[in-house]
């Protein structure tokens, strides 16, 4: 009964496959071999438009280096105080940029409120040279808590950054899990409502280790290239990242594995409702979930078997947790299956 991640799955086996079959032979190296321009393409067709492709290591490279394309001297990127960039990467945007800030913003279920955004940026006048300037915007799909932007959401948000002549980024690291929960498609959840990059995640869909930034304006992509190859996250052998993310794309395995990572949360969910000694946070709408648990009752199910995770409660929770009582988070995976559902509810009662 893994919960605590959907880092914790392994990769798919069709993915792990795909690496086999790559493993023998040669190929031309840092990008230029065969399937990596073909898996560039594949994201262009994926997008409905020429799409410019750098595949990094990992989410939090691929955050910082999109930010950091748009960084200036003094910049501030803007985000949710709860977001993954500016809680859990360890300064890598501050560190690649040269001393760039993050500034949080408050907003409900881990979602920007828009007037916050509107009234911060007007806030940092950027002739103001003393606060520094506003250079980027970034909201996370899904949020760090389970729930999405709708896709009047981020029009409203992009029309705010558009409003300051500002970029939109989306991190990404659970694209996939969004994108199905929306039922919409990647070009309607990204450019078409005016997001200017993307850090896409693959590694907790059950790839291996494959993330990509997804670079809509093709005159900044030689800049970016010097960023990625000055940050260590030019691979030689980049085919084996692209391999993954062929399997990935091959018979929109991609959807497949978010729909059933979601369908698996749905059901976690609703077994928590049922419960007479739990219940939840709030309602998922991705592949996370949110319970409230005595820590006595938390404690017997981690000695039980199940891997979770204690959670920060947010600012705008409305319901108020008994002097005993913890929020946890529980991430199902493409992996995840009824099972180990139904064996958790028997532990829970």
């Amino acid at each position: 009964m893994f919960f605590a991640s959907d880092n914790w799955a392994g990769a798919h086996p069709a993915i792990a496959a795909r690496l086999s079959d790559t493993a023998t032979g040669f190929s031309v190296a840092y990008g230029d071999g065969d399937l990596d321009k073909a898996v560039e393409e594949k994201f262009s067709e994926i997008f409905e438009r020429d799409v410019a492709v750098f595949f990094v290591a990992t989410g939090t490279a691929a955050n910082a280096l999109s930010l950091t394309l748009y960084g200036k001297p003094g910049g501030i990127s803007f985000c949710h105080q709860q977001a993954h960039v500016i809680e859990d990467e360890c300064g890598a945007i501050e560190y690649l940029s040269g001393g760039g800030r993050l500034h949080g913003l408050g907003g409900a279920l881990g979602r920007i409120d828009p007037d916050r955004l509107d009234h911060a940026l007007d806030k940092h006048v950027p002739e103001f040279v003393h606060a520094g300037r506003p250079t980027t915007v970034s909201i996370t799909q899904s949020t760090e808590i389970g729930t999405v932007y709708s896709l009047e959401d981020i029009a409203t948000i992009s029309t705010i950054t558009k409003k300051h002549s500002l970029p939109l980024h989306m991190d990404g690291a659970r694209f996939a899990n969004a994108l199905v929960a929306l039922e919409t498609t990647p070009a309607e959840m990204t450019w078409k409502r005016g997001v200017d990059i993307v850090s896409f995640g693959g590694t907790k869909n059950g790839c291996w280790c494959a993330e990509a930034i997804v670079l809509f304006d093709a005159d900044l992509a030689r800049e970016l290239s010097f960023l990625r190859k000055r940050a260590g996250q030019l691979f030689s052998k980049s085919r084996f990242i692209a391999a993954q993310f062929d399997a990935y794309f091959e018979n929109d395995l991609w959807l497949e594995n978010a729909r059933h990572s979601n369908a698996m949360a749905r059901r976690l969910a609703d077994m928590i409702k049922a419960a007479p000694n739990a219940r939840l946070g709030w309602e998922p709408q991705a592949n996370e979930v949110f319970a409230v648990l005595s820590r006595q009752q938390a404690d017997a199910l981690q000695e039980a078997g199940a891997a979770f995770y204690d959670w920060p409660v947010p600012e705008d929770f409305s319901k108020p947790l008994g002097k005993d009582e913890q929020l946890y988070r529980f991430v199902t995976s493409f992996a995840t299956t009824a099972g180990d559902i139904e064996r958790f509810a028997t532990l829970l009662g």
